[in-house]
């Protein structure tokens, strides 16, 4: 097995998205003036998976997602805030969200002993406003060759459209020398199978595999791609 590039999804595979979430809303909740509770963070978690979703399926833009999600939160945790404080809010969080830097067990170890042997691509549905900040305070800085933003291309993942831009930086490599290395089946696994290039399913929570998408490597833990691919720390 030879792989030229290695294209790597950020939340939840490389950042610890659901950490810096946590203390991005619990931050954002006490500058507002409102008291935090854990339940906040369940709803908000449920709410935010969900529009991404839909995001992805087309069924809302990009620029609605942000602040319609506090909405919904707002109503179904008693809150009270009118348009505009909504807004601030999900300014405000956003910027809270940029400084969470906190990185999944293994990722800072496997990027470094992977940046020798492979161009490496970071693909994330996420907002630029909040994955440009983050990887640039964080110690993947300049780690990665390109990075493609579902904000900045107009189009997220699973879409083939993003791909096309991935290898367009990418330089159009052979697909059959590109691997993807992602926690979402929807997003990674199903988009990266569709496009026609080799997936690796991050599993750390031992999910059960599905029989609806195709899926080439399975790992629990981020350093067992390293046995995979052929790559001592």
């Amino acid at each position: 097995m030879r792989y030229s590039w290695l294209l790597f999804d950020a939340d939840g595979t490389l950042f610890d998205y659901e950490q810096a979430e946590v203390t991005a809303l619990a931050t954002t909740f006490a500058q507002f003036g409102y008291p935090f509770e854990a339940r906040h963070a369940v709803t908000y978690r449920a709410i935010n998976g969900q529009m991404w979703r839909d995001f992805e399926q087309g069924k809302l833009s990009q620029q609605r997602l942000p602040t319609a999600r506090f909405e919904r939160l707002f109503a179904a945790t008693g809150v009270t805030a009118d348009t505009a404080v909504t807004a601030a809010f999900s300014l405000r969080y956003l910027n809270n969200l940029a400084q969470g830097t906190m990185l999944i067990t293994g990722a800072e170890a496997l990027v470094t002993a992977l940046r020798p042997h492979y161009r490496l691509l970071l693909i994330t549905n996420g907002l630029h406003e909040v994955q440009r900040p983050r990887l640039a305070r964080s110690v993947l800085a300049g780690c990665f060759d390109a990075v493609v933003i579902s904000s900045e291309v107009g189009v997220a993942k699973p879409d083939p459209a993003i791909f096309d831009v991935a290898f367009a930086h990418m330089g159009y490599p052979p697909k059959a020398e590109t691997l993807i290395i992602g926690d979402s089946l929807t997003s990674d696994m199903r988009g990266g199978s569709d496009y026609g290039i080799d997936t690796c399913w991050f599993n750390p929570h031992a999910q059960p595999r599905p029989k609806d998408v195709t899926i080439r490597y399975e790992i629990r833990r981020l350093t067992e791609l390293l046995d995979l691919l052929g790559v001592r720390l």
